[in-house]
């Protein structure tokens, strides 16, 4: 009696087409997958791991911030232990500081706790489960926030944080796909309970928004993607144009020399330096109330003062600095 084959992994494709775009061939060192043991990762886990069997290290963070994290390890572990798949956990503590949200706070330890771990284990990389519907989500959150066009870019297909590439190769298979795969292969996955607290913006936006596109616009994933991308090429066109700008100005910036240049190239000169070299985000209003100080800087003793992020933007002398307050 003949038997059907077994179904195609999804994430096979799309992890080849990624790794063709990075030029990513044969890994001298080990690949590690950030596993938390739901659908997505599972499926790229086990994706990375036919394509580079051996090679692949799981990579799973402990938040510690609900009572299923311990089941949410031990499948991990069991997971792993029956494919033959290296897993390391941490632990971390992700509670939130005043005035950071919480999925904020989650998500900076977790790639802080990724980079590490993948750091000890010698990867070259560490692969994230982000999936089509995490990207329409996130265009869809910067749209709901009046983001500019890093936050329209959404998520990049290769990124570096802490010291650490990563990479996503996902970002063009949509979630039912992937959980459609793992029950025909009977693969099991676990749920995280707090992706149904709707208290999450996120979380109303995959809940309530996510349907009603689907109804109004069936393959809208793929439509926002584009613009997406369109957004990312413009971003990185701006940040050349920053480049060059602060060529001119220097480093940290020149006032004078900011001041040669129109609002606009002044605003993203600004924007650039400050994610670059302090690895802080300025809100519209704050760039502009900074603009507004340059502009009335024309006197030595003029005094520049604007609060971003946990730190100050200063003079001092002829230029401008930033400097932590932590």
């Amino acid at each position: 009696m003949s038997t059907s084959p077994a179904p195609a992994n999804p994430c096979d494709q799309a992890l080849a087409a990624w790794c063709g775009r990075q030029g990513f061939v044969k890994p001298a060192a080990p690949i590690a997958v950030a596993y938390s043991a739901g659908a997505d990762s599972t499926a790229l886990l086990l994706a990375a791991h036919h394509r580079w069997p051996g090679q692949v290290i799981a990579l799973h963070v402990h938040h510690g911030l609900q009572a299923a994290a311990d089941r949410f390890v031990s499948h991990a572990q069991d997971f792993c232990a029956r494919h033959g798949i290296a897993c390391r956990v941490e632990h971390v503590q992700a509670a939130h500081a005043t005035g950071e949200s919480p999925e904020d706070a989650a998500r900076r330890a977790r790639y802080i706790a990724l980079a590490h771990m993948a750091q000890n284990v010698g990867a070259g990389c560490v692969l994230l489960g982000q999936h089509a519907d995490d990207q329409a989500e996130t265009v869809l959150l910067a749209l709901s926030r009046g983001a500019g066009m890093p936050g329209l870019a959404a998520m990049a297909e290769r990124f570096e944080r802490h010291g650490q590439v990563f990479g996503r190769p996902l970002l063009a298979v949509p979630s039912a796909a992937l959980r459609a795969w793992l029950g025909d292969a009977g693969h099991g996955f676990v749920d995280d309970p707090s992706n149904a607290d709707e208290r999450f913006t996120r979380n109303r936006i995959r809940a309530r928004l996510m349907p009603a596109w689907d109804a109004c616009f069936p393959g809208f994933r793929a439509m926002l993607a584009r613009s997406a991308a369109h957004a990312a090429q413009a971003q990185r066109l701006l940040d050349e144009l920053a480049a060059i700008d602060l060529a001119q100005t220097g480093t940290p910036p020149a006032i004078a020399a900011l001041q040669q240049l129109s609002r606009d190239r002044q605003v993203n000169a600004l924007r650039h330096w400050l994610r670059t070299d302090a690895d802080v985000a300025a809100s519209a209003a704050q760039l502009d109330e900074l603009l507004d100080q340059i502009a009335a800087c024309t006197t030595r003793g003029h005094r520049i003062h604007l609060k971003v992020a946990n730190g100050f933007v200063t003079r001092e002398g002829g230029c401008l600095r930033y400097a932590s307050s932590v």
